[in-house]
Order: C-alpha cells, then structure tokens, then sequence
C-alpha cells in the first residue's frame, strides 16, 4: 500500500442515517489501510457550514488525500481503486467489472421509491413500514440485480462478484434497509445480504451506531 495512506481522511454524515457515507467508509475499510473519520451530525443548523469546508457540494461524504478533494461516494471508490489496485476492489475479469460498475452505477443513481419510503436507519426495527408507492416494484429490481450478479459472477465467495467488491459497498446500505423493515427476501438475496451483514467492518458500523446519540426526528417517524 502507499505511503500517502496515512493523509486519507473521510469526512462523513451521521452514522445511523448517512448511506451515502456508509458505501465509502466501507471501501475504505476492505483497504486496511489506515484513515481519519471525522462525523458530521446531520440536521443541525452548523451542518452545511461545517460540511462546505470540506466539500463544494455542501454534502458528506467527501475524502481527502492531501491536495486531492473528492466529493460523491461513487467517485471515491473510483479513486480509492486507482490508488490501491491491489485491494481489488472492482472484479479484475473484464465482464465482470463492467457489470459491477454499472449496478453500482444502478444503485446510485435510482431506487428512489425506496430511498423516499424506507431512510436508513440502521438503529431501528421497522417491519412492514416504509411500503410506499413504487417500493415492491425496486426491492423486486434489487433482488433480480443480485440473483443476477450472484448466478453469473459469484462462484468464488459469498458476495456480488464473488470476491467483496465496491458493488457490494454500494448495496450494503440496502441490506441495513432490509433488515430495518423486514424485507422478505428470496434465498439466494437472503444469503448475500446475511454475508454483508455480518461483515466486520459493517458490525464496527452498526455498534457506532448504537452509540452515537445523534437522532434525527424526520427519519424516525417513516
């Protein structure tokens, strides 16, 4: 690993709430390289201020690596794979990295029906709430991405690609919603979201969740 590991630092949202920050951090952690966190609490009247020091967007997360500012979650792991190619990161078969990058693509840019209906909130247990307008129909697309990505590429481990991939940091905060709601989930979907679940890195998240205090009223309510 480079020597220059030591001057990452990702700036990120509340832990509990902030998906965007949670697909990163975890890319970041599959590195084992070491990194500082610095926790911007959401909702607050000193949020935007804060996170526009770091960030043109006024939105978390971003890292930084010494003069190098990047500030969307996709985008990070994109760096954090030409930095560490040898983290292998993306899949290294030619088919299967561009199908992993245009599901991570997928998942960045839609689901919005889910995203609207079912916030994360990893803290929470939920089941049967969030079931807005449009939800079935993206949890059904979820599932199918998965079966697909599982049956095609997954032979060589429990996860999307086999190997954890950035697609599988791009899902995980999906399977926090899973879990929130209680998705029901098709076997083979079940079996990747456990493998995630009970990744270390996402266990270190879920207990500083458990910890952090921080609520944010708007997404207990859903």
């Amino acid at each position: 690993m480079t020597s220059s590991a030591s001057e990452l630092t990702l700036v990120i949202g509340t832990k509990n709430y902030s998906s965007w920050s949670f697909r990163p951090w975890l890319a970041l952690k599959h590195l084992r390289v070491p990194f500082r966190e610095q926790v911007v609490h959401l909702g607050e009247a000193t949020t935007r201020p804060a996170i526009l020091q770091h960030s043109p967007s006024g939105r978390v997360p971003v890292l930084l690596h010494g003069k190098v500012r990047v500030w969307d979650s996709l985008a990070i792991c994109e760096y954090l794979a030409e930095r560490f190619p040898e983290a292998g990161l993306w899949p290294r078969d030619v088919e299967a990295r561009a199908v992993a990058r245009a599901v991570s693509a997928e998942m960045h840019a839609g689901f919005q029906a889910l995203r609207n209906n079912m916030p994360m909130n990893v803290r929470a247990r939920k089941p049967g709430r969030g079931r807005g307008a449009g939800v079935d129909e993206d949890v059904q697309r979820l599932q199918e991405l998965v079966e697909e990505c599982r049956t095609r590429f997954g032979a060589g481990g429990p996860f999307l690609f086999g190997a954890f991939s950035i697609a599988d940091a791009m899902f995980a905060p999906v399977v926090s919603r899973f879990v929130t709601y209680g998705v029901e989930l098709r076997p083979m979907v079940k079996a990747w979201a456990d493998a995630v679940w009970d990744l270390p890195p996402v266990r270190e998240w879920r207990e500083a969740c458990e910890v952090e205090g921080h609520v944010l009223p708007k997404y207990e309510q859903t």
